[in-house]
């Protein structure tokens, strides 16, 4: 049987795959490619578009092939470093929950890599012309998992791992 840190990871990670996936599936029966529809006018619109790229559209190219490969690549990098680190790692559940967080964020984008070789984004904050890059459960996973990674590395030591310092 798995130990708890590895129920933590995986665990953690499939829910936030199943929810990325799920309101994806939404977004695509309901908004139509390209559509929009107004939540907060003026802010925030719920959208149905494809980012080839990273992170803010960052290589977002339809005329960039190997941005596939690499995004794959970097996927299961991501993945084997993850599951390395909690190996290694001794009764830290931030860290496992970032970690699951971050694991499940970049399959679920990893899914529509595959699918479209593209990301489904569909959440659209804006203020006047000026807009967000659109995003979705995945990236806010990503994000949230990368703060508490850095929060959970950076923190005071507690008394159980004792005061190296």
């Amino acid at each position: 049987m798995l130990s708890l840190k590895y129920r933590i990871v995986l665990g953690l990670a499939a829910v936030v795959m199943l929810i990325d996936q799920g309101t994806k599936w939404l977004v695509e029966a309901t908004i139509p490619f390209h559509g929009t529809v107004p939540v907060i006018h003026g802010v925030f619109d719920l959208v149905n578009i494809r980012n080839r790229g990273a992170a803010f559209g960052f290589l977002n190219r339809s005329d960039i092939e190997w941005q596939f490969w690499l995004f794959l690549v970097a996927t299961v990098l991501a993945v084997w470093a993850i599951l390395s680190l909690t190996r290694a790692s001794k009764n830290e559940p931030v860290l496992y929950t970032a970690f699951g967080l971050i694991m499940g964020g970049a399959l679920g984008n990893l899914v529509d890599r595959i699918r479209y070789r593209a990301v489904v984004d569909f959440l659209d904050f804006y203020w006047g012309e000026w807009h967000w890059p659109a995003f979705n459960v995945a990236d806010i996973a990503i994000c949230i998992g990368a703060f508490l990674a850095f929060v959970a590395m950076y923190r005071q030591p507690s008394p159980e791992r004792g005061n190296k310092e």
